[in-house]
Parts: structure tokens; C-alpha cells; sequence
């Protein structure tokens, strides 16, 4: 289920647009949960991954990032990643339509809270029996979800870990991954030539042995 939605500016942080559910399963921590999206939005920079998933307690944070827009949710662990950023990507492609031009032109916080009434439409849609009968679909449109950073929220907000810069420790790991991989492979290539050769020595000394003989 998704609990809570928020979208907001890139560049200060700035929130945009929220919806919130009205479900006791979260209760009075609702704004506990509020504010750690508010808090995550600061730390968000250009250079921040696109996409990311956070755990926080009980819950997940999903956020997709897009012209310098933040689109985040919050939900349970068990609800499917993959309807998470659909859901995501059907929010940002109507905000976008409705109020991209605008974006930067807002001062005060919520300027956009009219697009509540799309954001209840589409989570009734995301959540009908018939958008799940229909996942391996929406997953044809997807991106692999699984390569998806997953980090824990007291990493990214209480210890000051800036999200930029988990994207480049995940970039150097892939580095280090695809030179290792290049390197076992060229000295799995010299190992073969160096046998060849050896043969080939073996060979033309016994040759030369008979033909001497």
C-alpha cells in the first residue's frame, strides 16, 4: 500500500505537492515520516541518483527524480517495487504535463496541492485488481528495478552520507568490477598462449630429435 506521497523541488527542496493516506496503520508517526521525506529532499543535489529506494523502519522510500523534480513515496515493505515506480512514473509524467513550466516559478511551499485529486486517481488505478493482472505489461515499460540502490535512512540523513555520493561509491565498484573482469580475461589469454607455446617447443624438439636420428 502506498501511504504517503510528496513531490518537490530538486534545487532547495521545496515541497510541491503531498498526499497523504488516512490509514491508522501509521497513526500519529505520520509526521515523523514527513519529515524524514523533507529532510531526504534537502540533501538531494543534480548529482543524486535518479532513482532510489530507502528503509526506514517498517516502511520503504521510493523516489524517482526528473527535471529537477522529486517524486517519492512511502510504503510497506511487501508492496511490489516494480507498481512502486510505475506509480511514480505515471505521477511524474502527468506533473510534468500539468505544471513543468511552473516548477521553478513557485516561492511557497505546496503550490501544486490541487494534484492531489490526479494523485488519488492514479493510486486507485496502480492498486486495482486489474493493474496487477496486468504487471508483466507495466514490467515490459520498465527499467530493471533490481539495479535499483537500496540504502537505509539513517545512513542517508543521520550520518550526512550525501546520496550523490553513494552514486559514486556504486559507480567505482562498478569500475573496479569491469577491470577485474578485463584483467582475468587478459591473463586468461597470455595463460592459453604461453601453454600453446610450450607445446609447440615440445613438439618441434622431438621433431628435431628423429629428424637428427
Amino acid at each position: 500500500m502506498v501511504l504517503m506521497t510528496m513531490i518537490a523541488r530538486v534545487s532547495d527542496g521545496l515541497p510541491l505537492a503531498a498526499s497523504v493516506q488516512d490509514d491508522q496503520q501509521i497513526g500519529r508517526s505520520v509526521l515523523e515520516y514527513q519529515n524524514q521525506a523533507k529532510m531526504l529532499f534537502r540533501k538531494l543535489n543534480a548529482q543524486s541518483p535518479p532513482q532510489m529506494t530507502i528503509e526506514t523502519g517498517q516502511y520503504l522510500f521510493h523516489y524517482l527524480i526528473d527535471s529537477h523534480v522529486c517524486y517519492l513515496i512511502l510504503c510497506d515493505k511487501s508492496f511490489s517495487k516494480r507498481l512502486a515506480f510505475s506509480y511514480l512514473e505515471d505521477l511524474q509524467n502527468e506533473f510534468k504535463n500539468q505544471y513543468g513550466s511552473r516548477v521553478h516559478t513557485v516561492s511557497r511551499p505546496y503550490s501544486f496541492i490541487e494534484f492531489d485529486n490526479y494523485i488519488q486517481k492514479a493510486k486507485k488505478s496502480i492498486m486495482d485488481a486489474r493493474a496487477r493482472r496486468n504487471l508483466t505489461q507495466l514490467n515490459t515499460e520498465l527499467q530493471d528495478v533490481q539495479k535499483i540502490m537500496v540504502q537505509n535512512i539513517d545512513d542517508v540523513l543521520q550520518r550526512g552520507l550525501a546520496i550523490s555520493e553513494l552514486d559514486n561509491k556504486a559507480s567505482n565498484l562498478s569500475l573496479l568490477s569491469q577491470k577485474y573482469k578485463k584483467d582475468a580475461r587478459y591473463l586468461n589469454i597470455r595463460a592459453t598462449y604461453a601453454k600453446a607455446a610450450a607445446a609447440g617447443v615440445i613438439v618441434f624438439v622431438f621433431v628435431l630429435y628423429f629428424w637428427i636420428l
